[in-house]
């Protein structure tokens, strides 16, 4: 069912993917190393997070979302609250964290981010990936949950124009999810977010899974990790 779901909509809604212990121990783990930024983008650099990897990786595996030599190649750690709160505009997610440079008329947008490289690559390279947004608190309707647009990623990179056609055509769903769940979605869906009522929290571990092997002489930053 999530398979279908997933290849037809761009996304799909995980329950239970990690139990109360588990989620204890992230607790913690963010309360010490993490990230007063609420938008730090090398989370796996930290142990406890590159571990953490391997088991919703499995698990994706198992529910045939993912191929079994898929890797975790990023995960930005995100947190809405009273003193961080904001929103995002309907947007796809384009750009890749790479470990150097190259030149290749395909490659475009580069940049830099928290000391990470990024590329804009063709959308082939995009529509092979899948990020998991795995949630470490309840995600209400009011907590800045992600608005989607179903199918959007089967169009390839969206101009503006397309954008709001696609909006039109397929509606938008908003996506809750409960604290140890997960939403798996191609980075090519179509997807925003609102801002919270800044009574909650929402923190959320965004991980990026992708093939071993990248074209074009690219490659993944050191080390990917499959665990």
């Amino acid at each position: 069912m999530h398979v279908h779901h997933f290849h037809r909509s761009g996304y799909a809604i995980l329950p239970a993917m990690l139990g109360a212990t588990a989620l204890g121990e992230v607790d913690t783990a963010l309360y010490h190393t993490s990230a007063d930024t609420p938008g730090a983008r090398q989370m796996l650099a930290f142990g406890w997070c590159a571990s953490l990897a391997g088991q919703p990786r499995l698990q994706l595996v198992a529910a045939g979302l993912i191929p079994s030599d898929f890797v975790s190649v990023q995960c930005t750690y995100f947190e809405k609250s009273r003193d961080h709160n904001w929103l995002v505009a309907p947007h796809q997610d384009l750009s890749i964290p790479v470990g150097a440079r190259c030149a290749h008329p395909g490659l475009t947008g580069w940049s830099e981010k928290h000391g990470m490289l990024f590329v804009q690559p063709p959308a082939a390279v995009l529509e092979q990936l899948v990020a998991l947004r795995l949630h470490i608190d309840e995600c209400t309707c009011d907590d800045g949950a992600l608005n989607v647009v179903p199918g959007s990623h089967l169009h390839g990179r969206l101009r503006d124009a397309d954008k709001a056609q696609r909006r039109a055509a397929s509606g938008v769903v908003r996506c809750p999810v409960a604290a140890g769940g997960g939403m798996v979605m191609r980075p090519l869906l179509l997807h925003a977010s609102s801002k919270a009522t800044g009574t909650s929290r929402r923190r959320v571990l965004h991980f990026l899974f992708g093939p071993p092997k990248l074209p074009y002489g690219l490659a993944w930053p050191q080390p990917a990790q499959q665990v």
